[in-house]
């Protein structure tokens, strides 16, 4: 498909720089299948779903993954350079997007503050390096260190990271280091909504997907079918596929909070519909034309013209679909991007919990 059917205009003033306070006071527009729009909270979420009904989170944890510092070549010359770390290899390897990597050549050595150190291994296809980080220390700590939030671009390009978004752009849920971006969706969560949801009967389950720093990067190809989708590694455990599957074959819906969540369980489920257990890599590019396997609902933030994750919600409720919503949402002054506002998409209906 051609990716300029995918763009659209969406004016500087909704982007959001700081998220909304309290979390779930953010607003949240429902997109059932057809019909009208709804505008809601997301402290309203409780009873837009139905006991039964399933949440499924990402409890990923980001870490302070970006990096300034200098190239030291062997012939002795220094030059700037920056670096986002995108995925793990190993204990003391990451996959990284360099900024000024042309200046960069194998067995450069990298100086970053606090004593933090490493070499510039090797260069891969797409541009990025494979970063091994010098000492004893986990890599984790020396970021701890030296490292900074790792804020998207369109933030990052109006402001600096600071202190809050330490706090910010982590979820209630953040558990297991190894993500360079949040996964946004969940961002909105405070316990307050989570004892509403207990109460309503809707359950939650967990999984693990460490969001890269591809998530970042633009769509720069004519056609979907030349996109390759970075590997992101993920893992749904065995008891969490059977409650999963128990859940649904009770008749309640499987709902991803966040596209990382929707992307692993698609990953993860078979033709049958069943999900299984999974450990690995996975980067499934989901656009329109693609069926829906393990879940019956998403709920997501507004996501970036031309980009991957604009593909997959218009895969998953439709592409002229998708282009309503997005004209409504930024009509009625909705805040875009990781620290937005965000929107429940139901493809199979909209009834509440008590309807």
């Amino acid at each position: 498909m051609r990716v300029d059917l995918f763009d659209f205009d969406l004016p500087a003033a909704n982007i959001a720089l700081r998220p909304a306070s309290p979390r779930d006071s953010a607003r949240m527009l429902l997109v059932p299948a057809g019909g009208d729009f709804a505008e809601y909270r997301v402290s309203d979420l409780p009873g837009l779903l139905r006991a039964g009904d399933v949440l499924v989170f990402n409890d990923t944890r980001v870490i302070p993954a970006q990096l300034e510092g200098l190239r030291v070549s062997a012939a002795g010359g220094e030059a700037k350079i920056g670096a986002t770390l995108h995925k793990r290899l190993d204990l003391r390897r990451w996959q990284a997007f360099v900024k000024n990597g042309k200046r960069v050549s194998e067995g450069d050595h990298l100086v970053f503050p606090a004593d933090v150190t490493a070499t510039a291994e090797a260069r891969w296809d797409d541009g990025s390096w494979t970063l091994a980080f010098h000492g004893d220390e986990p890599v984790e700590v020396l970021l701890e260190r030296a490292g900074r939030m790792p804020l998207p671009p369109y933030i990052a390009a109006k402001r600096p990271t600071d202190e809050a978004d330490k706090r910010d752009y982590q979820t209630m849920f953040a558990q297991k280091d190894g993500a360079v971006a949040a996964p946004t969706a969940a961002l909105h969560f405070t316990p307050d909504l989570i004892a509403a949801l207990d109460g309503a009967g809707v359950g939650r389950e967990f999984l693990t997907l460490h969001v890269g720093a591809g998530t970042f990067l633009p769509v720069k190809v004519d056609d979907t079918a030349d996109h390759a989708m970075h590997s992101e590694w993920g893992t749904i455990t065995q008891e969490a596929a059977d409650r999963l599957n128990a859940a649904r074959a009770a008749g309640g819906r499987i709902i991803a909070v966040g596209t990382t969540s929707l992307r692993l369980l698609e990953s993860a489920v078979g033709e049958d519909g069943v999900i299984r257990p999974f450990s690995g890599d996975t980067a499934i590019f989901i656009t329109p034309g693609y069926r829906f396997k393990a879940i019956d609902g998403l709920m997501t933030n507004f996501h970036l013209p031309k980009s991957t994750l604009f593909m997959l919600v218009s895969a998953l409720m439709g592409m002229e679909r998708m282009r309503e919503a997005y004209s409504h949402a930024i009509e009625n002054g909705y805040r875009f991007y990781s620290y937005g506002d965000s929107s429940l998409l139901l493809p199979g209906g909209d009834q509440a919990r008590d309807s």
